[in-house]
């Protein structure tokens, strides 16, 4: 249970508006509360939509608006949207694009191979002032040492850092997560994260594509 005040979020949750996840919003929610989480930034692929439909509603948890936009230099997280950014954007327009709505601009997963972070580029982007967040936790990271780059990149430029399941199935959700003070907004947000504890385990989730039978 976390202190009166405080509250436990997950920063990269996927449903199935991103095209790759099995993960409905009524089931995000049912098992954020059981697994004792109060806040998720819905982050779907290049979209917005499941997440602004979910914001506010009554689901026993509260839903922000977040999204992970694919760029040609990796992936960017937006959070606090309230639009949709096209994924075909140079990287520095997304970042433009983030902070006209008054979001943050997050690093999800900078240095995992397997994925399409901006780790080529993250130095460059937060010593000019582009990033507001590093992401020093991705519970699907298969080598640890990823997060550990991730979290270096964070501490050589003085920037705060979260963390987040990147769940894509019920299973997944809730693998990392971070326990701060609760927070009202974007600004809000950013003050409290250099207070924030990051909770996480590396996690195996459901394969993207599960395997076709083979032919008799």
């Amino acid at each position: 249970m976390t202190a009166a005040g405080w509250v436990r979020v997950d920063c990269h949750v996927h449903t199935v508006a991103s095209g790759d996840a099995v993960l409905r919003v009524e089931q995000l929610a049912c098992r954020a509360v059981e697994l004792g989480l109060d806040v998720v930034f819905v982050t779907d692929h290049n979209e917005t939509s499941a997440a602004l439909a979910a914001q506010g509603r009554d689901l026993g948890v509260r839903i922000e608006v977040g999204e992970e936009v694919r760029t040609a230099d990796g992936e960017v997280l937006g959070l606090f949207l309230s639009e949709r950014i096209p994924y075909v954007l140079p990287i520095r327009e997304v970042v433009r694009r983030i902070r006209a709505q008054g979001g943050l601009v997050g690093l999800p997963h900078p240095f995992d191979p397997l994925r399409a972070g901006a780790g080529a580029v993250a130095d460059a982007l937060c010593a000019d002032g582009a990033v507001d967040v590093v992401e020093a936790f991705n519970a699907k990271v298969r080598d640890p040492a990823h997060n550990d780059a991730a979290a270096a990149l964070a501490s050589r430029h003085g920037l705060p850092v979260a963390a987040g399941s990147d769940a894509h199935d019920v299973t997944g959700l809730g693998a990392a997560y971070i326990e701060m003070p609760d927070f009202d907004g974007p600004r809000d947000f950013l003050a409290a994260l250099p207070h924030a504890r990051l909770v996480g385990e590396l996690r195996p989730h459901a394969p993207r594509f599960p395997p076709r039978p083979r032919a008799g």
